[in-house]
């Protein structure tokens, strides 16, 4: 069975969240939105996250912005999220190992794609070690 995984962006994040999806097929993906590059305020897919975190149907995501950063800080408004925004995969590693972060931030204007890749792979395969 595949593992369940959500996902979501504001407008500045969607070209990277559909090629994230497109290239790890592997993944059951709960796409969240948004669905194109109108302008939508990220907030509402941050909590929308949060809100499947907390209802259990997801334990993990992944949100996307122009930066990663604005996304991050909706999401850790709610104590069942700890996203990490991670620029490079040393960060998906040790935020996995060390905080047991469940939603991994990427910014689309900030980090290349094949980076983002490795990002991802790294976050979504590495054990908290407690």
């Amino acid at each position: 069975m595949k593992r369940k995984i959500a996902i979501a962006s504001d407008h500045g994040g969607f070209s990277y969240k559909q090629a994230i999806q497109n290239h790890f097929e592997d993944y059951d993906w709960l796409d969240l939105g948004t669905d194109s590059t109108e302008s939508v305020d990220y907030p509402d897919f941050a909590h929308e996250m949060a809100e499947r975190i907390r209802g259990g149907e997801v334990d993990t995501g992944i949100l996307i912005c122009g930066t990663g950063i604005g996304i991050s800080i909706a999401a850790n408004r709610h104590p069942e999220v700890r996203s990490a925004l991670c620029t490079d995969a040393t960060m998906a590693r040790l935020t996995r190992q060390h905080n047991n972060a469940n939603v991994l931030a990427l910014g689309e204007r900030i980090i290349g794609l094949e980076s983002v890749f490795d990002i991802v792979e790294t976050f979504l395969n590495t054990e908290f070690e407690g």
